[in-house]
């Protein structure tokens, strides 16, 4: 943060706390349901009639829409203000939940979750660009930590909740409460953030960057579509082709931003983050932190219902020792406020290794039963070590880029987040249904080749968590960081 907007907010805001929780709210809000929507697929295929290609896109164009309008949307809330954009996204988030809770066809279904994605992509780069106003750098820890239990949280907490709603049939209405429930939610959410949230204008002399903004789009819709498309048709050679052609679009935007650079014009992603080690590098490490988890919580779904015939409700209970790691690790990631980064960095994504290493062997082999009490150790192991590392990962990464352009590194950083998602589901995917085909036909033993197939994929989440305790001692890190403060 800059002098200036360090001098505008006071020592101590009223009603901080209550602002916090205006954003954890909306961010949990668009984080759950990611995940909280496959529970209700079947559900939603089964009064459609949908095919399985609509189905899956229900999932895949919110997952697009999402990644493809983060970066421009952080921008912007640079540009026009933070606590404006937020708000907006808000109600176009809301507004989408609600036309998704009453859309009439599958092919409104899958429009009204364009506009959930347009709104999730609004909101969610200005609540970490907000927390730097609403407190002092001492508390910052515990605010961060609270982001990263939220993100953890909901990833498991999803199936639960989706469970739990379709399961209730609220009025005979099946599915459609899992996005109704966001209607209440997003109305308290924009009062408290009008309320609460302090006004931050936008950047004087900021402004878009749009060429930028489209070669930005074309690489990342360049290499999201073929991964999310890919495994469902086969890993056509254009899937490839169109990935690989990501990257040469990708040097075109950065000689682009270098250009506006040298002019002194507007800039997407401003070119002293992209020359900035500790951003870049934070951001790769993100990508794999992030990469290693949603994949491993859906072929885990798939074992636990399909492999093992447990329903949706079972299934999310199964995982919930994963949030209670999470909730433990972030609590006392947040006491520590900004001490030893990296440490606590490496301690997290070794004991997410650990976590996943262990979960080979809580799933049932040949003639064995699937016992629930197998995973509790395991997914405790693995939701401690994400609650560690997330924290102060990013502080890490977002405190080298505070001030004017904290909303372009807060979308820069949860954009590349999904694409590291996106990469870790289709990776862990292949991997797990590849042994499946294999295996199933013919198989005595079904549930083994369950268990086979997910201890293939588990590989990929123990090589990224690996490699993340390795690379974060590349990880520059300002001595304020590395312990100097004990508040």
């Amino acid at each position: 943060m800059t002098q200036t907007e360090t001098a505008a907010v006071p020592a101590i805001l009223p009603g901080r706390w209550i602002a916090m929780t205006a954003l954890l709210v909306a961010s949990f809000m668009n984080l759950i349901d990611v995940t909280i929507v496959n529970v209700a697929l079947p559900s939603m295929q089964e009064a459609f009639g949908a095919t399985d290609s609509q189905i899956e896109w229900v999932v895949a164009v919110y997952i697009l829409t999402f990644a493809l309008l983060l970066l421009p949307a952080g921008r912007l809330g640079d540009v026009i203000g933070r606590r404006r954009m937020f708000v907006a996204g808000v109600i176009v988030f809301t507004i989408g939940s609600a036309l998704c809770g009453l859309a009439p066809s599958i092919g409104g279904l899958v429009a009204a979750r364009v506009l959930q994605g347009v709104g999730g992509a609004m909101m969610t780069p200005q609540t970490l660009a907000i927390l730097p106003v609403l407190f002092a750098p001492h508390e910052r820890g515990m605010a961060y930590a609270l982001f990263g239990l939220a993100a953890g949280l909901a990833s498991v907490t999803g199936p639960v909740v989706g469970g739990l709603l379709i399961a209730a049939d609220i009025g005979g209405m099946g599915w459609r409460p899992i996005f109704l429930v966001n209607v209440p939610v997003g109305v308290i959410a924009v009062v408290a953030a009008l309320r609460y949230v302090p006004h931050l204008p936008g950047g004087e002399g900021l402004k878009l960057d749009w060429i930028g903004i489209l070669l930005a789009g074309a690489a990342l819709l360049m290499l999201l579509f073929p991964l999310i498309e890919g495994r469902q048709l086969g890993w056509p050679m254009w899937c490839f082709v169109l990935m690989a052609a990501a990257l040469p679009v990708l040097g075109l935007f950065a000689l682009w931003e270098r250009r506006q650079a040298v002019l002194g014009a507007a800039q997407l992603v401003p070119v002293a983050l992209m020359a900035n080690r500790a951003f870049v590098l934070g951001t790769g490490i993100v990508m794999l932190i992030f990469a290693g988890m949603p994949g491993f919580f859906l072929v885990l779904a798939i074992l636990l219902q399909v492999g093992n015939g447990l329903d949706p409700l079972q299934s999310g209970l199964t995982t919930l020792p994963f949030s209670v790691g999470v909730l433990i690790a972030s609590v006392a990631s947040g006491r520590l406020g900004l001490r030893w980064p990296r440490q606590r960095i490496m301690i997290g994504a070794i004991f997410c290794t650990t976590g996943m290493f262990l979960v080979r062997y809580a799933v049932p082999g040949a003639g064995e039963v699937l016992e629930q009490s197998a995973f509790i150790a395991p997914l405790l192991i693995a939701g401690i070590g994400l609650g560690t590392a997330i924290s102060p990962l990013f502080q890490t990464v977002l405190g080298a880029a505070t001030g004017r352009d904290a909303g372009s590194a807060s979308g820069a950083l949860q954009s590349f987040q999904q694409v590291g998602g996106a990469l870790g589901l289709a990776i862990m995917g292949e991997l797990f249904f590849g042994t499946l085909r294999a295996g199933l036909p013919g198989a005595v033993d079904p549930v083994a080749v369950y268990s086979d197939a997910l201890n293939a994929a588990l590989v990929f989440s123990i090589v990224t968590f690996g490699s993340v305790a390795v690379l974060v001692w590349k990880l520059p890190v300002a001595a304020a960081q590395d312990g100097r403060r004990s508040e």
